[in-house]
Parts: structure tokens; C-alpha cells; sequence
């Protein structure tokens, strides 16, 4: 029972950063999940897949883990660029392509 503890990245969807300042752990699955044969839906016996606990701190994830004897895997921090662009640069002089309509 591996737990992996892992920053979250940013929404793809949203301009903003929020519920990216947590640590998570959340334990890899043990068992391939299997269609149930009455409604086709996907069922596993392994409940710890469910489990996702929330931490401020890299370090507080890595001592529950320790305290409690469960192996882990610490992913490292997702890389955060921040491309400055401004919307006076589409009507610059400097453009590499001129500006059409």
C-alpha cells in the first residue's frame, strides 16, 4: 500500500491558484478496477483508493507517513512559470508578424 504525496496543479480551466497550496497524500490503487456485471459500472474492493487526506506542509504529509509505517512516494512541486504578457504587445511596432484585421 504505496501513498503518494503530491502538490496538485493548477486548473487548466481557471485563471487562478486556489486549492493548489495543499499537500495531498492518497494511496495508489492495489487493484484494477473491474466492470460490474449488472450495471456496467466500474467496482473495486480496495477502499483505501477513496481515502485523500490534506496537509499545509510537504513535511506534515511526510511525518504522517512515517509515524503510521506506511511507505510513501513524494512527487516534486509542479514548475510554475509566469509568462507576462500585456495587451499592447498584439499592437507593437516589434511584432514578429505584422497585425492584421
Amino acid at each position: 500500500m504505496l501513498a503518494r504525496i503530491y502538490r496538485p496543479a493548477k486548473s487548466a480551466t481557471q485563471s487562478g491558484a486556489a486549492k493548489t497550496h495543499v499537500w495531498i497524500l492518497e494511496f495508489e490503487p492495489t487493484s484494477a478496477r473491474l466492470p460490474e456485471p449488472l450495471m456496467g459500472w466500474t467496482e473495486t474492493a480496495d477502499t483505501d483508493g477513496q481515502v485523500r487526506l490534506r496537509f499545509a506542509s510537504r513535511e506534515e504529509a511526510v511525518g504522517y507517513a512515517q509515524k503510521r509505517g506506511l511507505p510513501f512516494e513524494v512527487s516534486p512541486d509542479p514548475e510554475h512559470r509566469v509568462i507576462v504578457r500585456a495587451y499592447a504587445d498584439n499592437f507593437s511596432f516589434g511584432r514578429k508578424q505584422p497585425w492584421t484585421h
